[in-house]
């Protein structure tokens, strides 16, 4: 009797199981075909979002962060890549072989005298070459007239050098500033909003938070891009400073072999 009794429950139990693994079975496959839906529409969400050029997303968070501080930092950038490629174009072309313009001065100066090494520099481009002009000038009244000549106008090409450098000095620290001045206004926007609803709604906290992340990240940007440039600058012309040193006591060296043979 207890056998039969067992037997019963279990096949109670079994019976009881099987009718709710198929009542979950369509809810499962309803919620499959639901995640799948989901999942698809996902899928093309993202296919539309990749399908957009770098330029439109630029362009779309440009006009996001509001056209009144983004503006300024794009003047920023522009003002600021114009004065930097102005001035390494200006350095490129400031660049001389001061070896080679050594050597041809020194033979100048031995077979055609002072006339004739001014002749090569004044055929030379560069603050090296118009040093050695000016040293070459005053080289028939003295060797410390020579020197005083050289050294004051490496003074000068020196300030042409660096001229407009300091334009791009500031647009660095400007640009960052703008993006921190519009992360400020984009947050007491936010707080205006909270503030006249009553109420700590996130949607109306979210304009004004992005405008504001917006506006930081693009002065940032364009802070990094013009710090490239100038950190190039500089080394271009203390390069050229160093040149230009370099071949001031080479000059000096060759006009007292010139006054010392003749």
């Amino acid at each position: 009797m207890k056998k039969l009794f067992s037997i019963m429950a279990i096949a109670a139990l079994v019976f009881a199981g099987s009718i709710t693994a198929n009542a979950a079975a369509p809810t499962t496959s309803t919620s499959l075909v639901a995640a799948s839906t989901v999942t698809l529409v996902q899928d093309d969400a993202a296919e539309d979002v990749d399908n957009r050029t770098w330029h439109q997303k630029l362009k779309e968070r440009f006009i996001q962060g509001g056209p009144g501080f983004m503006g300024i930092v794009l003047v920023c950038l522009i003002l600021g890549l114009a004065m930097a490629i102005e001035r390494i174009i200006f350095l490129n072309l400031s660049t001389t072989d001061t070896q080679k313009l050594a050597e041809d001065v020194e033979d100048a100066l031995k077979n055609g005298g002072v006339d004739a090494a001014k002749e090569v520099c004044r055929n030379t481009k560069g603050p090296v070459a118009s040093i050695y002009y000016q040293g070459l000038e005053r080289a028939d009244e003295s060797i410390e007239a020579a020197e005083k000549a050289v050294v004051a106008y490496g003074g000068v090409q020196m300030g042409q050098l660096e001229k407009n450098v300091s334009w791009v000095s500031l647009f660095i620290a400007l640009a960052p500033m703008l993006g921190f001045m519009g992360t400020v206004i984009g947050m007491i926007t936010a707080f205006d909003k909270i503030e006249a609803a009553g109420d700590m709604n996130p949607s109306l906290v979210a304009g004004g938070i992005k405008v504001a992340l917006l506006t930081t990240v693009f002065g940032l940007v364009v802070a990094i891009i013009l710090q490239i440039f100038y950190n190039y600058i500089i080394a271009k012309i203390d390069s050229i400073v160093n040149s230009m040193e370099d071949a001031s006591i080479t000059l000096i060296d060759m006009l007292i072999d010139y006054k010392n043979k003749k």
